[in-house]
Parts: C-alpha cells; structure tokens; sequence
C-alpha cells in the first residue's frame, strides 16, 4: 500500500495529540485497576494505525546504514505481488566473522505485506588456533538455527493466514551488525509482526572472539559480583531522567499496578557490548514501558560496573 506524506503527516498529528490526551488519563491515581487495563489497550490500538509505516521506515533506513558503514550496496526487496525465495551472499564485515543474507522472502498486495531478510553468521578458517575455530562453528551453527527457527515460524504464520485471508498482516526482519572488535562481535534481529495490531522485538547475539562461545551477561564479571543490582539501579536512574526530561516518555517505574513496574533485570535479560566495551541492555516492547515506547536500550556507563569486570 503506498502512503502519501501528507496522509502520513496527518496520522502523525492525529496520534500525537491522542497519545497525550491517553497518558493525561493514565497517570491520573483515581483511576481503577480496569480502567487503567482498557486504558492500555487503547494506547496499543492508538499506536498501531501508523506503527506499520513508522516501522518499515525504520528498519529500512537501519539497514542502508549499516549497509554504507560496512561499504557495502543494499538490495532493496522485491515489492511486486507475490513471493520471493533468493539465496544471497552478501558479505557485511571482513575479518573473523561475517554476514551474509542467507534468504529474501517478500510479498505485498494491498492487505499483506512481507519483508524478510534472514542473516547467516559464516566464521572465517583461523588455524593458529583450532579449539576457538571449532567453538566459532558451532556457535555460528547454533546461532543460525535460531535465527531460521524465528524467520521460518514467522513466514509460516504469514502463509497460513493469507490461505484463511485473515485481514491485514504486515512481518519485517532485518538485521544489524552492532559490534565488531578484535574481542566481540554482536548481531541484532531486528523483528516485526503486525496483524490488526503489532510487535517488535529485537534478538542479541553477542560472541567471544577470544573463546568462539556466545557470551551471557554473567560471564563479564567475577563470581559473586552483584552486577544485576547496580545495573538495574542505574537503568532505573536513566528511566527516571528520561521522564523528568521529556513528558512524552513514560516507564512502569512507579505505576499503581505494582506488577508492571520493572524491579531488576535478570541473566536472561538481552544485552550486548557496544565498541566502547559498555553494557548495553534491550527490552522489548511492552517489557517495562507502553507498548508506544516502542523497543528500549539503556548504555551502562563503565564506571556503575567498575571493580566487578573479570
């Protein structure tokens, strides 16, 4: 379906000014524990009637940077009516590791729309040292069978329901080389899967270059470190300033209903390491903000975790 700006402009507007009056309403503490549920469901479906457009904008501007970073051309997807099955090769970084675009899958019409590029991690041959060659394969091998697990339950979801012709349906997948140093290298999924209403989530794939083992949050620091408190302390800092600075942005910091409110992270909780060796924590949507907040990151400054590094 192909939108106009000024049509674009105008939900903008129109969103904007409902979002606010919603929040107005949201915060107010008389208000029940039913009027604040219906009222959350309200702020989804407000947020969904551009969320389709703002989405695809984004993830496609996402991928033509990380594109032109690499030095490399970006393929657009093929957007006439129908299905699309290529197999690419497609290097976006040199070195020890790269990716590839291992599948193409598009389709639009004017109620389905599809645009999934599935990446493919390839490990370069490093025969000066053959257990970290072998560590690199094997997690390459695992990390791909997750992200093709993902891609191929998306599509098939996609397909069964344009066989029941089930409305509107819009699936995004994308990816994004995050980190690449001489010690990490980092991949982020970036997913979207929309159907009357939406969500975005974003996956981590974090490597040890030093070991080949994909690295969790618990393995930066020395046993017995209390790194969960002091990041999740910091995140909640950086909540609330962002709140105090910008009356649009809202966490469940201090909500009435006590179970929305983030407490703490965990070691299951998506993180990576940027290239100034920082930290970085994801949430997805709806984990600790309205779902209009879309997907979330908060950079860890190096000195909340200085002394608890291994």
């Amino acid at each position: 379906m192909i939108y106009n700006f000024s049509e674009v402009k105008e939900w903008n507007e129109q969103l904007e000014e409902e979002l606010q009056n919603l929040k107005r309403e949201y915060l107010k503490p008389q208000m029940s524990e039913k009027q604040l549920r219906k009222l959350q469901k309200k702020m989804e479906e407000a947020k969904m009637r551009s969320r389709a457009e703002r989405n695809k904008k984004r993830i496609i501007r996402l991928a033509a940077t990380a594109a032109a970073l690499a030095g490399i051309f970006v393929i657009l997807p093929n957007t006439s009516a129908g299905i699309a099955h290529a197999m690419e090769q497609i290097p976006v970084i040199g070195s020890l590791v790269e990716v590839v675009t291992f599948r193409d899958y598009s389709y639009e019409t004017d109620r389905n729309v599809a645009d999934i590029e599935v990446p493919e991690v390839k490990v370069a041959d490093q025969p000066e040292d053959s257990q970290v060659q072998e560590n690199l394969n094997r997690t390459a091998e695992e990390i791909n069978a997750e992200i093709q697990e993902i891609t191929d339950k998306l599509i098939e979801e996609f397909e069964a329901n344009l066989d029941e012709e089930m409305g509107h349906q819009d699936i995004m997948v994308k990816s994004e080389v995050l980190t690449t140093t001489e010690e990490y290298f980092t991949l982020k999924l970036i997913c979207y899967q929309g159907a009357g209403s939406g969500y975005e989530w974003n996956v981590y794939y974090t490597i040890d270059l030093k070991t080949g083992e994909r690295l969790a949050l618990k393995d930066l620091f020395r046993e017995g470190e209390d790194y969960i408190t002091a990041v999740s302390e910091n995140i909640k800092e950086q909540m609330q300033a962002q709140m105090d600075a910008d009356e649009n942005v809202y966490y469940w910091l201090h909500d009435e209903i006590e179970e929305w409110n983030f407490k703490a992270i965990t070691d299951e909780t998506s993180f990576y390491l940027n290239e100034k060796g920082n930290v970085v924590i994801g949430f997805n949507e709806g984990e600790v903000a309205p779902m209009y907040m879309g997907t979330v990151e908060f950079e860890i400054p190096a000195e909340v975790l200085e002394g608890m590094w291994k």
